[in-house]
């Protein structure tokens, strides 16, 4: 698609928390949180020529590699929310893109997001084949008080699940979808923490891609302040989580 004729370099979407996407305790989902700003991340690249249709003219897609998201306090059912969007670096293969959702004005979530382009055919990274000079670029504004960190799952940890892929975990890159891995760890999590909102950030890396029917094993360290999932297939490390609480 062309760029659209409303493009903007900053970019603002409002939406509703609609009670699919809530938790028990009526507050958005970590996944759905993440789902929406991914979301709004999308909709940014479609008018802006750079969408996903865009790219497959040659074979493309952008695939989250980091995430760091943190948190002040979730939206519940019933909220509009408010997501603003806009690219702090975008050079030849990879993109820094700051994300923050705000409910009546205040901020509660920041996040920071890094993007590589991906041949899906040749399932490599490679420079992008469309023009983006016409995105404004914002280095020094900042969604999050802290940048990428580097996790450290090389701690003692335990396995404490054990997966197979499944159809209903695959994206339209034919490979795990990136919040599936957050909610397969999730999922393992004391519910208390989760309900009662003790995440105050979270991190991930995505290291190597899956496919349908790999078998993956999930480890687990825990220590005062933070909990660090890996997953793992065949020994090699594929997606690393950590989860700083409260």
């Amino acid at each position: 698609m062309p760029i659209a004729p409303n493009f903007t370099s900053i970019l603002s979407k409002d939406w509703e928390i609609n009670f699919t996407q809530c938790a028990p305790n009526g507050y958005l989902k970590y996944t759905d949180l993440c789902n929406i700003l991914q979301l709004t991340a999308a909709a940014h690249s479609e008018i802006g020529g750079i969408s996903f249709l865009d790219m497959q003219q040659f074979n493309q897609a952008w695939v989250l590699s980091r995430m760091r998201v943190e948190i002040s306090k979730l939206p519940k059912w019933g909220d509009l929310v408010t997501v603003k969007t806009w690219i702090n670096s975008l050079e030849n293969s990879r993109s820094v893109r700051a994300l923050e959702m705000h409910v009546n004005g205040e901020k509660i979530v920041g996040s920071e997001t890094f993007w590589a382009v991906f041949n899906t055919k040749t399932r490599r990274p490679e420079g992008l084949a469309l023009p983006f000079d016409h995105f404004e670029l914002y280095p020094e504004e900042r969604a999050t008080q802290e940048g990428f960190s580097k996790i450290n799952f090389n701690h003692e940890k335990e396995i404490v699940f054990e997966k197979t892929v499944f159809l209903s975990d695959l994206d339209i890159v034919n490979h795990v979808n990136n919040v599936k891995y957050l909610e397969w760890c999730l999922d393992l999590v004391d519910e208390k923490l989760i309900l009662n909102q003790a995440v105050k950030s979270f991190e991930m890396n995505f290291l190597k891609e899956l496919s349908l029917k790999d078998e993956v094993i999930i480890h687990e360290n825990i220590s005062e302040n933070e909990t660090i999932f890996s997953i793992t297939k065949e020994d090699k490390n594929c997606y690393a989580l950590q989860l700083n609480w409260r």
